[in-house]
């Protein structure tokens, strides 16, 4: 019974290890990081086979060579000595060598023309055919081994003058061994290299998940709503921490967006309900009865008037979203900032005149700018409308152009420092402005011109009154 629950729980974890892999396995082929893994794997261990098999054969092709070099040496020092002493010379030098060569590393053996041993270490002609180049291969027995192992020997015949037949050779026990080493080296190698390779991709396979999931989860929570959410970045400047970045950035510019398009319907519905109001009033007086022709064209001129208002806050509306868009990038060309404040100092200096301001014009050489001259001419003239508008009389309006910054100052109220991000919002109008002319979008429009030009739109303290600096690259 012990042996029936221990072989079913064994079968229930293994079904339970198929399951997981099952499971698992499918995701993992569809993982591009699994893949890359894959492939990393396999091109690592290739190139360690390779690299391996080519240490392999470099190191059996030199071990060879320095054998048959050793080999090819002997024969020829034995040669020599034959032409000199003869017979019994060459005899007597094998004797003397293979007396002192008591563990037969080499290989020595003078026979007669018929192959008959005259002396030597061999008892008789290894009956094995040269190859190619001349060279044999056959085993020995060594020696002092107790148990009569074997060993390859390395050899090569040569036919003495007078038909005598020489052999020299050495036992390549080193050789065999080394080979052997390497052969296991490449069976070993590999394998673990690729268990190590898969591992490395593996770690590297799970960072890269991890950052892709990171941002997979901040989409996620942005998609559900919260788009004040930001994906995380890790200060290492990689290409995870810039692609972070630069979502981020098209993040806060949709959440801008976004809070934009909030505000501009609940200001349509706030600023714009004043105007219609007053138009569905004129209306409804032009239908009485008996209503003198005098005061009809007045109210039907009346209606015209806040018709042509409506009409033209939408017109600003659509102008803000085409440029916000960067749909108006056609009309792009080299603009000399001077000229532009020159042109909307010409055409306000009248207006000042007229409301008792003095309106100073500084105009220092600037470098051309790229971009639209009538896009910018009207964000300077919305900022000295502005200008002008909220001065007191003999105050003084200061239009300055200077290093592709356009300055306009004034000596009115000003703005509060909490306010002046607040004030860039479509239809937003302070308190203190409610009673003046306007529909509150003239510095959205201002801000929207200098973001299609890559520039920037701050206000500061003029101390008193305010200053309002456009600055271009």
């Amino acid at each position: 019974r012990v042996r029936y629950i221990f072989d079913t729980n064994r079968t229930r974890r293994r079904i339970h290890v198929a399951r997981v892999i099952s499971m698992i396995l499918p995701s993992l082929l569809r993982s591009v990081s699994f893949r890359l893994t894959l492939i990393y794997m396999l091109f690592f261990g290739g190139s360690a086979a390779v690299l391996l098999g080519f240490l392999y054969l470099a190191a059996a092709d030199t071990l060879s060579d320095q054998v048959d070099a050793t080999i090819e040496a002997d024969i020829k020092g034995l040669a020599e000595q034959y032409e000199l002493l003869g017979t019994a010379g060459v005899a007597s030098i094998i004797s003397e060598r293979t007396r002192r060569d008591q563990g037969g590393r080499t290989v020595y053996l003078l026979a007669d023309p018929i192959r008959r041993p005259l002396v030597g270490n061999l008892s008789n002609w290894p009956s094995v055919d040269p190859d190619k180049r001349g060279w044999i291969e056959f085993e020995l027995q060594d020696r002092g081994s107790p148990d009569g192992q074997t060993y390859l020997a390395r050899a090569r015949p040569f036919v003495l003058q007078g038909g005598l037949n020489l052999l020299v050779g050495r036992e390549v026990r080193e050789l065999v061994q080394t080979r052997e080493m390497v052969i296991n080296t490449v069976i070993w190698g590999v394998p673990i290299t690729l268990v190590l390779a898969l591992f490395g991709g593996f770690m590297i396979s799970r960072s890269t998940t991890r950052r892709l999931e990171t941002i997979n989860a901040t989409s996620r929570q942005i998609a559900e709503g919260a788009l004040d959410e930001r994906i995380p970045t890790r200060g290492t400047d990689d290409e995870f921490d810039r692609l972070a970045i630069q979502l981020n950035k098209m993040l806060d510019r949709n959440q801008s967006l976004m809070e934009g398009l909030r505000h501009i319907t609940d200001n349509i519905a706030h600023d714009l309900r004043t105007p219609l109001t007053r138009l569905r009033g004129s209306l409804e007086g032009l239908n009485q009865n008996g209503l003198p022709a005098e005061d009809r064209l007045i109210g039907v001129e009346g209606a015209i008037e806040e018709a042509d208002t409506l009409l033209s806050i939408f017109n600003a509306l659509l102008r803000i979203t085409q440029i916000e868009a960067g749909n108006r990038r056609e009309n792009f060309a080299n603009v000399d900032l001077a000229e532009v404040l020159t042109d909307v100092a010409d055409l306000y200096e009248p207006v000042a005149q007229e409301k008792g301001l003095k309106l100073v014009l500084c105009c220092d050489a600037t470098p051309p700018i790229e971009g639209d001259r009538d896009l910018l001419f009207q964000a300077v003239a919305n900022l000295a409308d502005n200008a002008i508008k909220y001065s007191p009389p003999n105050g003084t309006i200061e239009l300055q152009s200077a290093d592709s910054t356009i300055t306009v100052s004034d000596n009115g109220p000003g703005i509060p420092n909490e306010m002046r991000e607040v004030v860039f919002r479509r239809f937003f109008r302070a308190e203190a402005a409610r009673n003046t002319p306007g529909s509150g979008l003239g510095l959205s429009l201002v801000k929207a011109v200098a973001q299609l030009h890559g520039g920037s739109i701050r206000l500061k303290n003029n101390r008193p009154g305010l200053r309002a600096i456009l600055k271009f690259r």
